[in-house]
């Protein structure tokens, strides 16, 4: 039955198995001029923070298209991803959201037969033009995937593997400080301070996908990379993946691939749905979800197809 547009209490249920529970207080569902009641059938929970219309733009993609061999995977991509903000891909598998991502640290140059046209700027530098060196690029981006994927090394190594690379570390103290704080951050530290020595993979997997986003942090990236990042985990987990992301974009841009529609509600700022290759919607997440202007986008978000 469509929900009623008002103010969802502050006091909703907090179980993080309920799927009306979210860790922060919810903010009103605005009103929209195209809205004749909810488009969705399932209680619209938006985050707490909503996006700044002063926001700068950290990566903006003009005319972006890719190729692998003959297929072409995207198609006259346009998009802005604000700065320290969450902006959620949202589209059907196969749509080339994860192609995307990997273009913005030119992670499918590692893919044989793959071409790219376009332009793609993080900051003032253009990602294809301006780097003759890829790993300096990279060095910019953290990346969390789909599945927890750990190293076959120490929960100490793992953490410490990006700062060492890149030469950012200069002994063993300093090292130590930025793995620590690493942990800290990802409310980890607690949990495995006193076995950082054991392997990264005899985690649980909850605390497996923490760690590599420990990792991802611990070079300092500006912009984090996340394919589906809890599409693996159990609610609870997800639930403290979802409140470490919004503790994370004070510091960091974040770009999530999401199939999980409430959760792209809940965590992000912006929102941009693919289909085929093209980008046929982004704007904020109340836009997109509430009056979204393309037809596709509305019947994939009201699970009409997908």
């Amino acid at each position: 039955m469509p929900i009623d547009p008002a103010t969802v209490p502050i006091d909703a249920p907090k179980d993080p198995t309920d799927p009306a529970a979210h860790p922060r207080d919810y903010r009103p569902i605005p009103e929209h001029p195209d809205q004749s009641g909810a488009l969705v059938d399932w209680d619209v929970h938006f985050g707490a923070s909503p996006h700044r219309a002063d926001s700068p733009i950290q990566i903006a993609c003009s005319a972006v298209n890719l190729w692998y061999g003959d297929k072409q995977a995207l198609t006259e991509v346009e998009l802005d991803i604000h700065g320290q903000e969450v902006t959620a891909l949202i589209g059907p598998s196969g749509c080339g959201k994860t192609t995307l991502l990997r273009c913005f640290n030119r992670m499918n140059d590692d893919i044989p037969g793959v071409r790219v046209s376009g332009r793609i700027r993080l900051g003032e530098r253009d990602v294809y033009h301006d780097y003759d060196d890829p790993v300096e690029l990279r060095a910019r981006f953290g990346w969390v995937a789909q599945k927890p994927n750990p190293f076959p090394k120490s929960v100490y190594d793992n953490v410490a593997y990006g700062p060492r690379i890149h030469g950012q570390v200069a002994g063993r103290d300093e090292c130590d400080a930025v793995v620590e704080r690493a942990l800290r951050r990802v409310g980890l530290w607690e949990e495995v301070c006193d076995r950082l020595g054991d392997s990264g993979i005899d985690l649980s997997g909850g605390q497996q996908q923490r760690l590599c986003i420990a990792r991802a942090i611990a070079a300092n990236p500006d912009v984090l990379l996340m394919d589906e990042p809890c599409s693996a985990l159990d609610p609870r987990a997800t639930l403290i993946i979802e409140e470490l992301i919004a503790e994370l974009r004070e510091d960091f841009t974040i770009v999530i691939v999401t199939h999980n529609m409430q959760q792209a509600a809940r965590i992000a700022q912006r929102v941009a749905f693919m289909h085929l290759g093209e980008m046929l919607e982004a704007g904020t997440t109340e836009k997109v979800f509430l009056g979204p202007d393309n037809e596709l986008c509305r019947r994939y978000i009201t699970g009409r197809f997908g």
